[in-house]
């Protein structure tokens, strides 16, 4: 299983960024749960978004909800993060994740794959 981002980078506050996690090795619409978690320098990783296996959007982090919404794109293998209404507080590395046994937990302890990260950096 190798889980790779892209589409991470520097934007002004108020901007966009798409992240997208592409998936080989593994059919992402076959797991049970996949999500995104970001990561700050000195703080643990913290679950931003997550969605089971049939599509359902499980959790979205009170901070980014309205503003961050997560996607699945079944054609391309892939998971999306878009990030709409970007603030400097958001700045963090960001990882796509996944698990295939049951369950959509909360703990980034619970997911045995991951990607590298993509940086976000909004000032």
């Amino acid at each position: 299983v190798q889980l790779v981002e892209s589409g991470g980078g520097s934007v002004q506050a108020g901007g966009s960024l798409r992240l997208s996690c592409a998936g080989t090795g593994i059919h992402l619409s076959s797991a049970f749960c996949v999500g995104w978690f970001r990561q700050v320098p000195g703080k643990e990783r913290e679950r931003v978004a997550t969605m089971n296996g049939d599509g359902t959007v499980v959790y979205v982090h009170p901070y980014v909800k309205g503003r961050f919404t997560i996607t699945r794109d079944k054609a391309k293998n892939a998971l999306n993060l878009q990030m709409n209404s970007l603030k400097p507080d958001d700045t963090a590395m960001y990882y796509c994740a996944v698990r295939l046994n049951t369950g959509c937990p909360t703990r980034p302890a619970d997911f045995p794959y991951w990607g590298q990260g993509t940086q976000v950096t909004v000032s």
